[in-house]
């Protein structure tokens, strides 16, 4: 059984590193989602091993790969539904400044406005304004939501279409996506409960984020 997972896991990291539609090769065929730019290696191969391990305790999952500055969202049997770019923390980094949560956004230098890598388990709720978000850290005021204004300066609709994820750098650390993305993908699969948010790494490295990823060597064939 452990060895057909293995495999199974295999099949899926080199199915998506090809940026196919599915992440089970029985799944029917599906478009593609449009990613701003190819899945990485790495988010292919991170998404193998939550399926193949079951870190996910059988709830759908999100990867955010900062480094591509996508977002790519999985149903609980590990398909790819859906991706999308997302503008993420000004500052690079892996860690939040401690209790950055219970502080005014003003009082919040540029260097401390980091997206914090990391499992979360996360869930929808309220937030300060009318419309609903996904808290990743609430205890650190982490949320994933629909992209806001900004002022004209920030460029943020802009930040998103643009081809590069260079200049998607701008939030205070929470993770901002297309209104329709959040609607349509994100909001319906979190409806029914929690789920799991992986924020990977781009200064740590995945290990030291998740020691658990250590064993991925013992997961595949």
């Amino acid at each position: 059984m452990r060895d057909n997972r293995g495999l199974r896991a295999f099949i899926i990291a080199l199915v998506l590193w090809l940026g196919a539609s599915s992440a089970v090769a029985a799944a029917p065929a599906q478009p593609a989602p449009a990613l701003k730019n190819p899945l990485s290696k790495t988010a292919a191969t991170f998404a193998a091993w939550v399926v193949a391990s079951g870190d996910a305790n059988g709830l759908p999952f999100l990867i955010v790969d900062k480094q591509n500055a996508q977002v790519l969202i999985f149903d609980a049997e590990g398909h790819l539904g859906d991706a999308s770019p997302a503008l993420l923390g000004l500052a690079r980094g892996d860690d939040s400044v401690p209790g950055i949560g219970q502080r005014k956004l003003s009082s919040i230098k540029p260097s401390e406005r980091t997206t914090p890598a990391g499992r979360f388990v996360a869930a929808l709720g309220a937030d300060l304004g009318e419309k609903d978000v996904l808290w990743v850290d609430y205890k650190d005021a982490i949320s994933l939501h629909r992209v806001v204004p900004g002022t004209v300066k920030d460029r943020r609709a802009q930040r998103l279409a643009s081809p590069s994820p260079l200049d998607n750098r701008i939030s205070f650390g929470c993770i901002n996506v297309p209104a329709q993305f959040f609607d349509m993908s994100v909001r319906p699969i979190f409806l029914s409960g929690k789920g799991i948010v992986y924020i990977l790494p781009e200064v740590r490295s995945l290990k030291s984020v998740f020691p658990r990823y250590g064993e991925v060597s013992s997961v595949f064939p």
